[in-house]
């Protein structure tokens, strides 16, 4: 297909320009099948390094390597037709120096065909920010509660319940924000606190477990789908409930393999006569 006929996918530029707008809708993919289904609905998909915990069953998203991150953001490129495709820059990979974030983004994006990436951080990640902009980088930004960093800070839990604490949180994304990030996700940050730093910084804010007033929202699509029944945190809905379903249809085909009524003749090759 020549570049006239393909369809032209959300920039990072026309997320920007919706603040003020309309809300922005997001959510993570890992998969071509999945993100083939969510992308004529979403803005912006997300390859998070949250598939560490989602897709692997690792513990945190400490884990997840560069290469773990290209793999799934090549899957999700090649279902994606709308949507703006932003992908995480793992643990690791970018937080030594602004060269080692560029070279880490630059490989992403040459390898997957992404519109840009996302890394967690505040003020000690501003420079980092502002030199991949410059190098024309689209940088996605993260604050607030930052899942890389959960080791050093406490586990999970919501931040800005104290002044020390809301203080960094609006340093943070005031300071993403003039470094030139697109778009920022702020996450686990008590409602007054989101619903203000949404207020003041220039660029959208994309809410999860933070504020209704956030100029988007963002949800891991395995927890939104509910295939997780023993794992429901405050800030999640579940817009379907995908593991009883899941769960009996594997009963069903068991049953039916072992009683030997799948596959039937419908099922099966005949030779031509």
């Amino acid at each position: 297909m020549s570049a006239v006929g393909r369809q032209k996918r959300v920039s990072p530029a026309a997320i920007t320009a919706l603040k003020g707008e309309r809300p922005i809708v997001c959510l993570t993919a890992y998969t071509t099948p999945i993100a083939r289904l969510l992308d004529p609905h979403c803005d912006l998909l997300l390859v998070g390094d949250s598939l560490g915990m989602v897709l692997y069953g690792m513990e945190s998203t400490i884990g997840v390597t560069t290469e773990m991150m290209i793999g799934h953001g090549k899957a999700v490129m090649r279902a994606a037709t709308h949507a703006c495709v932003i992908v995480d820059l793992p643990f690791g990979a970018y937080q030594e120096s602004r060269e080692q974030a560029f070279r880490t983004a630059a490989r992403i994006m040459m390898e997957t065909g992404c519109d840009g990436v996302k890394l967690e951080g505040g003020e000690e990640m501003a420079e980092t920010v502002a030199f991949l902009v410059k190098r024309g980088i689209p940088v996605f930004g993260h604050v607030g509660l930052m899942p890389q960093q959960v080791s050093a800070t406490g586990g999970y839990r919501s931040l800005g319940r104290t002044e020390d604490e809301s203080d960094k949180i609006r340093r943070d994304a005031a300071a993403i924000g003039q470094a030139g990030a697109f778009a920022m996700v702020i996450e686990g940050t008590v409602e007054p606190l989101a619903r203000e730093i949404t207020a003041n910084v220039a660029v959208p804010t994309i809410g999860i477990g933070a504020s209704p007033a956030c100029d988007g929202q963002v949800l891991v699509c395995d927890d939104m789908l509910g295939l997780f029944n023993d794992f429901k945190p405050r800030f999640v809905k579940h817009f379907a409930s995908l593991a009883p379903l899941v769960s009996q249809a594997a009963e069903d085909y068991a049953r039916e393999v072992r009683g030997r009524t799948f596959p039937a003749d419908e099922h099966t090759f005949k030779l031509k006569r």
